[in-house]
């Protein structure tokens, strides 16, 4: 969510963020929100005019009555009803002019960063750098679900019996290098001093809506039946809100958090759900970083951030890319984001396994994260990025390390946590 003062101040301005954002619909809201603003100021003033009328008449009161002028003082005291009647009327109209407002600035997407470049949607982000050599093997890669298979690590049958389409089961060694990727990317993130966490998987609705626009709520998130709870589709959502409604130490910035959950997804949209592989799935693993942070401090640690997710699949021998996101493919809270993609040498073509955002100071304004400075309390920024999402990363490794009869290198990151094992054995 927007400061309000953009709108007040320079309208145009957010006009044309608006149209960069190729939601041109939502353009009326702008004059809509700054004649709802004028009015609501204008009812404020008018109560706090009224109210300190009120006051001063209670004030004579007393003195009336003292002075035996009990008629002039029962005037007054209707006077005061009156006025008390009035103050309430225009307190109501008040509440609800800020709700509407507050709804109307909830779907005002936020503003992008100037180095964002305009485009309508993802097939129009762009390269932003290689790295490491995209290697295509003298034979032909397996479909990941095929590698995970001869591997008897891959049951699908049986979670469509226990589940339905868009889960699976891992077993055997897939299954441990699955936990074995996780555990390193715990470490990883630990030893760029990160504080490690695992939050809550369950979040209430005011906590969602502080952390994502509306659109992808309904797109993304699993309601529990009968409960003001959600789960969640990723542990920013928790992590984000474990700050809700606080003033932090200035001392104690930045928050640097890495945290793991499993993370649930509707996947509603064009891509649908993989029929035998587990590229696109309901149920996933995830270690992700987040960062709470002075806003002159927020580009920065964006950069630092996509930088370790680079240099983490990098140790584990797979090429990668990052993609900055054009205008149209960033979430309306989002200022600046970028995906990191995978190499696939099966398909020769990246494709995604994480991606960093920065979001300024939407979300902290939505959920009340601030902290105090000389000129007083100011929101702060937040900024989110996946280290590993798997099965997803977990496919990448596969097709980079599997080797022409099948079996699988394990990188030297790994083997401390697979037992020291160099490499997986076909079993079929």
């Amino acid at each position: 969510m927007i400061d309000i003062k953009l709108i007040r101040e320079n309208p145009e301005m957010v006009k044309e963020n608006i149209k960069k954002k190729f939601q041109d619909k939502k353009l009326p809201l702008v004059d809509e929100i700054k004649d709802l603003d004028v009015r609501v100021r204008e009812v404020q003033v008018r109560v706090d005019g009224l109210k300190a009328e009120k006051n001063r008449l209670s004030g004579e009161i007393g003195k009336l009555m003292k002075d035996g002028k009990r008629d002039e003082a029962e005037e007054i005291k209707a006077t005061i009803a009156k006025t008390a009647d009035e103050i309430s009327e225009l307190e109501k109209e008040f509440e609800e002019l800020s709700k509407t407002i507050k709804e109307k600035m909830m779907v005002i997407p936020n503003i992008i960063d100037d180095s964002v470049p305009v485009g309508k949607d993802d097939s129009e982000n762009v390269e932003n750098e290689k790295y490491g050599e995209p290697v295509v093997p003298d034979f032909e890669v397996p479909y990941h679900a095929d590698i995970m298979e001869r591997l008897a690590g891959l049951d699908k049958d049986s979670s469509g019996r226990t589940s339905g389409n868009g889960f699976y089961y891992l077993m055997g060694d897939v299954a441990r290098v699955h936990s074995a990727m996780l555990s390193y990317a715990r470490d990883f993130m630990i030893n760029k001093g990160f504080t490690y966490c695992v939050p809550p998987f369950m979040i209430r609705s005011d906590v969602v809506t502080g952390v994502m626009s509306f659109e992808e709520m309904d797109a993304m998130m699993y309601k529990i039946e009968g409960e003001d709870l959600f789960l969640i589709g990723t542990s920013e959502h928790s992590m984000i809100g474990k700050f809700k409604d606080q003033l932090l130490k200035k001392e104690n910035l930045p928050y640097t958090l890495t945290s793991y959950s499993p993370c649930f997804r509707k996947e509603v949209g064009a891509h649908g759900i993989e029929e035998r592989g587990v590229y696109r799935v309901h149920q996933f693993e995830k270690q992700e970083m987040v960062v709470i942070c002075e806003p002159e401090e927020s580009m920065d640690w964006y950069n630092k951030m996509w930088n370790y997710t680079v240099e983490f699949f990098r140790s584990l021998d797979i090429p990668v890319r990052t993609l900055e996101c054009c205008s149209g493919d960033l979430a309306d809270l989002k200022v600046k984001s970028c995906d990191i993609e995978a190499w696939s040498p099966r398909q020769q073509k990246y494709f995604e396994v994480g991606s960093c955002s920065t979001l300024g100071d939407a979300q902290a304004r939505r959920l009340g994260i601030r902290t105090k400075g000389e000129k007083g309390s100011y929101y702060l920024h937040t900024l989110n990025n996946t280290v590993l999402a798997t099965p997803r990363g977990l496919i990448a490794f596969l097709e980079n390390n599997v080797c022409e009869d099948g079996s699988v290198n394990i990188p030297e990151a790994l083997r401390p946590y697979m037992g020291g094992i160099e490499k997986l054995i076909p079993k079929k």
